[in-house]
């Protein structure tokens, strides 16, 4: 008679630079002592690590692989810990991450602005590091895109009502951190439009807006960002020719 092995602390997946040390953790209760072993993939290459038999396993990030850990008992029953990821990323622009990072998002990879005709695919990507790896959440003219939870935003057939203003946000335990900001024109669009839009007395009517949430010496605000795009709503509205700064 034997009880099954609970996994009491599962391994956490991260998204670091080349080169990071780290490691990952397994914790497990049973009736008898157990025994791990840690196994590793790499495309569909899986393969036992020799020696990595304790419940936390170092890892000097060199590629994007795969774990596993199989905890097993003296009755011979055995259980494998959720699969994670190791994401490895081998160009980091210099100064990132922070000299003292302790796993808090940072974007290594920005969205960039699109034109796209109508019923064509329209695709943005962003990426972040982090540990444990960000989640994702898109975002256009404010309005969070319910579907959108992944690195690479995907419509396969746009519609002219897709234009706008998009930027994701990664985010984990630790915080979260905003890409930048960049426009997506679908159909007529797509044409360039007057930098100016005139007020009835001839003058342009210019509104700058900036959403800044990186203070020195200042708690961050609540939603500078949402704040941001429910004003340059507002002044388009009214006319403005609306230009938004993030940080």
């Amino acid at each position: 008679f034997s009880t099954a092995i609970v996994i009491t602390e599962q391994p956490v997946s991260v998204s670091v630079p080349v080169g990071y040390s780290f490691t990952l953790r397994c914790r497990a209760q049973g009736q008898t002592s157990l025994q791990f072993q840690w196994f590793c993939q790499y495309q569909s290459d899986c393969r036992l690590i020799p020696g990595a038999t304790n419940q936390d396993l170092p890892i000097i990030a060199e590629q994007t692989q795969l774990y596993t850990c199989r905890v097993n008992d003296l009755h011979r029953n055995a259980v494998f810990s959720d699969w994670v990821k190791v994401e490895v990323h081998q160009c980091v622009a210099r100064g990132l991450p922070p000299q003292l990072w302790q796993g808090e998002p940072v974007i290594v990879l920005n969205p960039s602005e699109q034109r796209v005709e109508v019923g064509q695919p329209l695709q943005l990507q962003c990426a972040a590091m982090g540990v444990p790896a960000p989640s994702y959440q898109w975002y256009r003219n404010g309005n969070l895109l319910e579907q959108q939870k992944r690195k690479k935003l995907l419509i396969t057939h746009t519609k002219v009502s897709d234009s706008g203003t998009y930027l994701c946000c990664a985010s984990n335990r630790h915080g979260e951190h905003w890409t930048n900001a960049v426009d997506v024109h679908i159909g007529e669009q797509s044409q360039p439009t007057s930098l100016c839009c005139k007020s009835p007395g001839g003058r342009c009517k210019i509104a700058l807006l900036v959403g800044n949430n990186r203070y020195q010496h200042h708690p961050n605000l609540m939603a500078p960002v949402r704040d941001v795009f429910e004003l340059s709503r507002l002044l388009k509205h009214l006319g403005f020719q609306v230009v938004s700064l993030l940080d």
